[in-house]
């Protein structure tokens, strides 16, 4: 399967928590990264750069579903689903 034209929803629904080129702190979830080119393509792919989370989303009907708006919806989910737990003041 290859990426949906313009979507670009595994690059803003997660948060990453390792170092992107130009994200030094990562980027929190919801927030476009910063290397998506106009085209909502990663300007790293391919490179030595990619963060290693990046290299594990690969587009599958699972994680892309029909639309973008349903791709973030499901990341979404699963960034909640993952986040760790906060914890409460003592």
């Amino acid at each position: 399967m290859h990426c949906r034209p313009r979507c670009g929803a595994c690059c803003t629904a997660p948060s990453i928590s390792s170092p992107i080129p130009g994200m030094p702190d990562g980027k929190p979830a919801g927030e476009p990264c910063v290397q998506l080119d106009a085209e909502q393509r990663c300007r790293l792919f391919g490179q030595p750069e990619r963060p290693a989370v990046c290299l594990s989303l690969r587009p599958s009907p699972d994680l892309c579903a029909g639309s973008r708006e349903q791709a973030m919806a499901w990341l979404g989910h699963l960034e909640q689903q993952t986040a760790p737990a906060t914890q409460q003041p003592a």
